[in-house]
């Protein structure tokens, strides 16, 4: 696992073999976002540990989406340091292992990827403190609200930080060699109206599932891509 300041002394991302996850911190008092695969915790821990801080700190785990590369490890960590688990209420019942992970619908050049991505662990049933719900306040990063964008699942949601300009967009939006729309979608129309309304927030940083945060000219390239994409949706579609 890789460590990597995205703003230094802030914010933190893990970056696992197949996605990320993000460590924010206020003072003493850590929120991951997202938790990678189920063998992840030992990692984090030892990744929070390099850092200064204490894994007993974190207090809450925020999980963009369903899928068992973010979630994975999340039901270890909250149940060893008490931390508060919070997902969105539509994701929230696959999450518990109470509704069976929803099948995207694959684009040609998606196939072999999503293949790929099966060969991470499935993810133990896991808790869900709290249900969340478009526009919550989360209870960090002065003021960090919940932002439905559906479409990648129908719980996706990104966490937006506006008082610092941040932006998480779970796996709506991915910075792989380029700012795209994610990949394996559910239901991809719906996937780029939410790219569109995370653009229009215009974070000064934005942090995706996969690939390199975005630090500079981050507005102007996010909505960019996003008038990009639905363009071709619409070309394609």
């Amino acid at each position: 696992m890789d460590l990597v300041d995205v703003i230094p002394g802030r914010l933190h991302m893990f970056r696992f073999p197949v996605g990320q996850a993000y460590l924010w911190r206020d003072g003493e008092a850590l929120t991951l976002i997202d938790a990678g695969d189920k063998d992840a915790a030992a990692g984090i821990e030892e990744a929070v540990r390099s850092l200064g801080l204490r894994p007993e700190n974190i207090r809450r785990i925020v999980l963009t989406h369903c899928h068992r590369d973010h979630v994975g490890a999340a039901g270890e960590l909250a149940g060893r340091y008490g931390a508060e688990v919070v997902a969105h209420r539509l994701d929230a019942p696959v999450i518990r292992g109470e509704q069976p992970v929803p099948e995207p619908v694959l684009l040609d050049w998606e196939r072999p990827l999503y293949a790929h991505g099966l060969t991470v662990p499935p993810a133990p049933p896991t808790r869900v403190d709290r249900e969340a719900e478009d526009g919550d306040l989360l209870g960090f990063g002065d003021g960090a609200r919940a932002v439905h964008a559906p479409g990648h699942t129908d719980g996706s949601m990104a966490v937006h930080l506006p008082h610092h300009g941040v932006l998480f967009t779970g796996d709506c939006v991915a910075g792989v060699g380029q700012v795209m729309l994610g990949v394996f979608n559910t239901d991809r129309e719906r996937a780029l109206e939410s790219f569109r309304r995370l653009a229009a927030l215009a974070p000064s940083t934005a942090c995706f599932g996969h690939g390199d945060p975005l630090t500079d000219g981050t507005a102007d390239l996010l909505r960019a891509s996003a008038d990009r994409d639905s363009g071709l949706q619409i070309e394609h579609g």
